[in-house]
């Protein structure tokens, strides 16, 4: 029972933070060079909402996809450069970086987000889609922005990848998603490390449930039906490409944005990460008390307040 306790107490210290107002866009800055952001995965859902703020904001955008519709459909936006981009293509990679790199603009933003799901359990998931999986969710981003790091360095730019409220849930319907998703959390923070001192900021954006194309492109893939496909009764994701935009733009962008449409999907997310922090603790020869523990949660909101 003095564990939940524990859980209570923290989750309604943290309940406050999740309460707050959408976070907001910076916006670009009045007499500044046009700023140019790579976002990979820019056809439909998130990426195509990134893809029309940043640009109606007035900053260059240049939109990876990979079918001629899209690209065509893309080419229509003001502002807006459509690059053929596999994020597991090594090709298309090298003719982006080469795309980018002649359009002399430089690059101060990359938007990893180009990913897909599978859905159903692990004992059923083909070992073929698997791999595409982590081809796409977890290489994809590497790649691309192993790719693009000199020109980001060189402009002190950001790197944000979009990855999910999966990325500390895991489901028993989204087992494979969820483990590609935690991940890109480790990915976003040995990354942040590693460019800090070359002046870059890096960033993960952690959305819940917003209305994309992620589900039926899964079930078309597989040749499946499920609930999970149709998306379209959930909120565009317009909160999401406001924190990428933050993310981006902003002085001092946060490490993690968590973007939810709801205070449920904040409470399950926060009291997910509470558990997994309860467990460890949980019976361990340098187990801490509940004030230890407390007074751990109060240093790290003062820090993250600053």
């Amino acid at each position: 029972m003095k564990r939940y306790a524990f859980v209570a107490a923290v989750l309604c210290l943290v309940a406050p933070v999740q309460g707050a107002e959408p976070v907001e866009g910076a916006g670009p800055v009045e007499g500044a060079a046009q700023k140019a952001v790579l976002v990979t995965g820019a056809s439909t859902g998130i990426g195509r909402k990134v893809t029309e703020r940043l640009a109606a904001d007035g900053y260059f955008v240049y939109a990876g996809a990979r079918k001629d519709k899209d690209l065509e459909a893309l080419r229509k936006l003001k502002n807006v450069q459509p690059l053929r981009l596999d994020v597991t293509n090594a090709t298309d990679i090298a003719a982006a970086v080469e795309s980018v790199t002649k359009g002399g603009r430089g690059l101060h933003g990359l938007v990893n987000n180009a990913g897909i799901a599978s859905i159903g359990p692990f004992a059923d998931t083909a070992e073929d889609d698997f791999d595409l999986m982590m081809k796409v969710n977890v290489y994809g981003p590497w790649r691309v922005t192993k790719a693009f790091t000199p020109l980001i360095v060189a402009g002190k730019g950001r790197v944000t990848t979009i990855g999910s409220i999966s990325g500390i849930l895991s489901t028993k319907d989204l087992g494979v998603y969820s483990m590609t998703k935690h991940a890109v959390e480790a990915y976003t923070d040995s990354l942040a490390a590693q460019m800090a001192p070359l002046g870059v900021g890096v960033s993960v954006i952690e959305p819940g449930n917003y209305n994309s194309e992620i589900g039926r492109n899964a079930a078309e893939r597989l040749g499946i039906e499920s609930r999970l496909s149709d998306r379209s009764k959930y909120k565009e994701p317009d909160d999401v490409a406001a924190a990428v935009e933050h993310a981006l733009f902003a002085p001092a962008p946060k490490r993690r944005y968590l973007v939810v449409p709801s205070q449920f999907e904040a409470e399950i997310t926060i009291r997910k990460a509470i558990e997994e922090l309860v467990q460890l603790n949980q019976d361990q020869p340098f187990s801490y008390d509940r004030g230890s523990l407390v007074k751990m949660l109060d240093e790290a909101l003062a820090t993250a307040a600053k």
